[in-house]
């Protein structure tokens, strides 16, 4: 049985009504993957992880975070890679929706010990982002709005909907107010690389997200045989659940280097 079959069968059993987040308690000091890189999604950027990175930094882990450009994938996985280069040692690689595609493509560097898919995309070599969506439909709460330069926004009337229905009424105006605009194009471009055909992975499912067909996250998490932790969380499941995110993290640097043995 290979490795992926292992991580199949373990994502089968794996999968789970609601998680539940376990107390944080110090990675072990004889652990061999202590460090964590954080890679935000499209609309977003490196500061709704802050929950995440403050459960993990109280666990002792050393945790970067990645702010990447959104314009183009191949400026995001350079800026994804810039940090995996700074590293000191083996790290769980973290991409939270878009960044999914980014760590897919980023995640074949050597330091990457292994993948966590937050709500994320995870397309396979030589295919486009695009086509992750083909035969699901996207909740008619997400609405996007593209500008003549191809650059695109979340609707700001739809954006608390669509996009952070479980954050507070301000967190969620802020977020809005604070969106980062992808271009559209990167949607279209081919992966050259699929980092989860060599590394373990897992994956949280914000069972209320509003930007993705809930089927077209299982099939994506089950096609890659991720260990799937499901969570009731709106799309922004990284910023508004940070410790069960955190937990899983924390089990994948538990993990990651027995299971891709």
């Amino acid at each position: 049985m290979t490795r992926r079959d292992l991580v199949a069968s373990a994502a089968v059993a794996g999968i789970t009504g609601a998680a539940q987040a376990q107390p944080a308690t110090p990675a072990p000091g004889s652990q061999p993957v202590r460090n964590v890189v954080l890679v935000h999604g499209a609309f977003a950027d490196g500061s709704g992880w802050r929950g995440v990175y403050d459960d993990l930094t109280h666990r002792g882990y050393r945790v970067s975070i990645v702010q990447n450009p959104l314009t183009s994938l191949a400026e995001d996985v350079a800026a994804t890679r810039r940090i995996l280069d700074r590293q000191d040692g083996p790290a769980i690689l973290v991409g939270h929706s878009w960044g999914g595609t980014v760590i897919t493509e980023a995640g074949v560097h050597p330091k990457a010990a292994g993948l966590v898919y937050v709500s994320a995309l995870s397309p396979d070599v030589g295919e486009t982002t695009a086509q992750q969506y083909e035969g699901f439909a996207t909740p008619p709460e997400f609405v996007l709005d593209t500008g003549a330069d191809g650059f695109g926004f979340v609707k700001a009337e739809n954006f608390k909907a669509g996009f952070a229905a479980d954050a507070s009424d301000a967190d969620a105006a802020f977020m809005r107010d604070s969106q980062v605009p992808i271009a559209m194009s990167v949607f279209g471009t081919k992966l050259a690389q699929a980092a989860w055909r060599t590394r373990p992975s897992w994956a949280v499912i914000a069972t209320d997200d509003k930007a993705f067909d809930q089927r077209m996250l299982r099939h994506m998490a089950s096609r890659i045989g991720a260990k799937v932790t499901e969570i009731a969380a709106s799309h922004a499941v990284f910023m508004t659940q940070p410790k069960v995110v955190a937990a899983v993290i924390d089990e994948a640097a538990q993990h990651a280097v027995r299971a891709a043995r």
